[in-house]
């Protein structure tokens, strides 16, 4: 089941997320709001779009080089 918190910030405001990401409020300007994302060098940081792009393009390298090893294992019988 997944829950999702839903909070109320102003401009300069922010939420943490663990102990080491912090999400600030820097403007919002008509229905854009502009978030600055402070988080460790290791911890990946994406806009959705771009983050579930990125997992497609895992997933069909994945299929590619599963696909590949079967043949070989199929060439090799």
């Amino acid at each position: 089941m997944i829950r999702v918190l839903v909070l109320t910030r102003k401009t300069k405001q922010s939420i943490m997320i663990g102990d080491e990401i912090e999400v600030t409020v820097l403007a919002v300007h008509g229905d854009k709001v502009r978030v600055g994302i402070e988080a460790p060098a290791d911890v990946p940081v994406h806009r959705a779009e771009i983050y579930r792009e990125i997992g497609a393009e895992h997933r069909s390298r994945k299929q590619q080089t599963d696909a590949s090893a079967g043949a070989d294992e199929t060439e090799r019988a």
